[in-house]
């Protein structure tokens, strides 16, 4: 184990596509992680593929308070109350993060129970439109963004008050574990987070299952002729139902913004198009530039000029708990950068 390496056991609570992955990825680092399913026949198969999985989690936090492991929350946003209870009354001491896609809310339930001292939030921008742990894959999160929330810091900070080192160190171990499966940890607040994923994560479900219902409208014709547009553009929308409305709903506020902003372009394009002379000009300009812009941002087109060559993320080595560090995360913020600790 380096010193790149988080210096405690893991445990997972939730092993879905995400909770599940993770599970993988630090197994095959050889690190000491272990996990919950809820799914007795699920962790029965993790079981049996050679995983150290249980669905007694009572149980199982007890031995994560006992060898001081730091608890990764990868439930449904349904669920996060009750496991955050059950993480008091059995392990009162352990860190905590998660992966859940919407923070707010999340870090308002942590504050409610006081807890907010002991907790980093986390959210990997990766997966797929399927679920389960049977759809948990190893490399999953391979220079996939993570984002690592920092607001307890920041509040600290505003009250004159001192970082809890328990705090600073819970920081700096939940970006070594994104280190440790490949990911790019990027320091974000949490208002800022969840007016981000409205419009790159959320937003894109709401289109996709509009674009699925009115495509599926045209009938049997328009169905056999669909192709990849069409089926890059609805692909999420083959993600759980339940899955959408918790990510969706409990983003509202971020994610209606973001729909006012997309309605109004697309109002203007029909009525650009409904016009005596038919146009789409604007919007088709605008949008490829905006994709190459965000191409060239990804490193993904030839043209780009980033010099990085393995993320085009602007990198900062951070040290937690050195002068000035705050700020440095809010700089790093501010430029969509990822944070390396050694």
């Amino acid at each position: 184990m380096s010193s790149r390496d988080v210096q405690r056991p893991i445990c997972i609570i939730g092993l879905g596509l995400i909770g599940g992955s993770l599970l993988r990825d630090l197994a095959a680092q050889k690190h000491d992680v272990y996990g919950y399913n809820h799914s007795t026949s699920g962790a029965r198969t993790a079981i049996k593929q050679g995983y150290d999985v249980s669905d007694n989690l009572p149980e199982l936090l007890a031995r994560a308070e006992e060898e001081g492991a730091m608890l990764v929350l990868a439930v449904p946003m349904k669920a996060v109350g009750e496991v955050l209870d059950s993480i008091q009354e059995h392990a009162p001491t352990c860190g905590i993060t998660d992966v859940v896609s919407v923070k707010t809310e999340v870090r308002d339930q942590v504050r409610e129970r006081g807890m907010e001292d002991r907790y980093v939030g986390g959210h990997p921008m990766a997966g797929t439109a399927n679920s389960g742990w049977d759809h948990s894959q190893t490399g999953l999160f391979k220079r996939a963004a993570w984002a690592i929330t920092y607001d307890y810091a920041t509040e600290c900070e505003a009250a004159g008050k001192k970082i809890d080192q328990f705090w600073v160190d819970l920081f700096a171990d939940v970006t070594r574990m994104t280190q440790m499966v490949g990911a790019e940890a990027i320091p974000v607040r949490v208002i800022n987070h969840d007016a981000a994923v409205a419009r790159i994560s959320h937003l894109p479900h709401v289109l996709a299952e509009t674009l699925a219902v009115v495509g599926d409208n045209g009938g049997i014709l328009a169905q056999s002729l669909a192709a990849g547009s069409f089926k890059d553009g609805t692909r999420v929308a083959g993600t759980a139902p339940a899955l959408v409305r918790q990510m969706c709903e409990t983003n509202s506020v971020a994610l209606v913004e973001a729909l006012d902003e997309a309605l109004e372009l697309l109002q203007e394009a029909r009525d650009s198009l409904a016009a005596e002379k038919p146009s789409i000009a604007e919007l088709a300009d605008a949008g490829y530039r905006a994709r190459t812009r965000i191409e060239a941002r990804s490193g993904a087109r030839k043209e780009s000029v980033s010099p990085l060559k393995i993320s085009s993320r602007p990198v900062l080595r951070l040290h937690p708990g050195a002068p000035s560090w705050i700020a440095q995360l809010r700089q790093s913020e501010s430029l969509g950068g990822r944070i390396e600790i050694f």
